[in-house]
């Protein structure tokens, strides 16, 4: 038994510095540090539309996901879902609950099966006293988190729906298939048009004339762009 015990205590390490590893904020760590942040950190398996925490819980720490995807949301005042991101492997969140809160701000579930490693704050914040370098990566993925918020509300707040999903299409990876550039979505409809901040038929129409216009087709979960330049266009504000 303590053989068995040890060997599952050995894998669980392995699987949280393989996460880690992929992640911005540890990916360039000593070997020694890297065991160090390893030591802070648990392992959490979700179901699909699996709570990892909710809005005003106590912050346990923040996380790194190692398979899958994490919609981070608010529920606004009539109860609808305000998402904020969709987080996917190997990115990390709630970074801010180390230096500014006590609590989560926001609800975060799984999209899908996914497991995620918790980096605890309390050992985290010791740790971060003996080595600075750490928080200053740290800032450096705070400041990449901001950012993609304070664009998320600039799209919100100041373009048609036409514009948002033409740039959030855009920056998404693409693939081709006969010469023809695809995205492939990844997530739900309902979960996308959150994100745009509009209703999943809205969403609907606005694909449709886009499709109509022969700017692009839809296909199940996949995104053909058939027309890149005034896709672009609509992203910039022009049409």
């Amino acid at each position: 038994m303590p053989d068995r015990d040890f060997s599952a205590s050995r894998n669980r390490q392995t699987a949280i510095v393989s996460a880690l590893r992929q992640s911005r904020i540890f990916g360039g760590l000593s070997e020694d540090d890297m065991l160090r942040v390893a030591d802070c950190c648990v392992l959490k398996a979700l179901a699909k539309d699996g709570m990892l925490f909710r809005e005003g819980e106590r912050a346990a720490g923040f996380y790194v996901i190692q398979v899958g995807a994490i919609k981070v949301f608010r529920l606004t005042p009539d109860g609808r879902e305000q998402i904020i991101h969709v987080f996917r492997a190997p990115e990390s969140f709630a970074e801010t609950v180390l230096a500014t809160k006590e609590n989560y701000p926001a609800n975060a579930v799984a999209l899908d099966a996914a497991q995620v490693v918790l980096v605890r704050k309390d050992g985290f914040l010791e740790l971060l006293e003996e080595r600075p370098r750490l928080a200053l990566l740290m800032l450096e993925s705070m400041s990449a988190h901001l950012k993609q918020l304070v664009t998320s509300l600039q799209n919100l707040k100041g373009r048609q729906i036409e514009g948002r999903l033409a740039g959030w299409l855009l920056q998404q990876e693409v693939a081709l298939e006969d010469g023809v550039p695809v995205v492939r979505l990844g997530l739900s409809k309902k979960v996308l048009a959150g994100q745009m901040g509009v209703t999943s038929e809205t969403l609907s129409r606005t694909l449709g004339r886009l499709r109509d216009e022969g700017i692009l087709r839809v296909e199940r979960e996949c995104v053909y762009l058939l027309d890149a330049k005034r896709l672009r266009a609509f992203a910039e504000g022009g049409m």
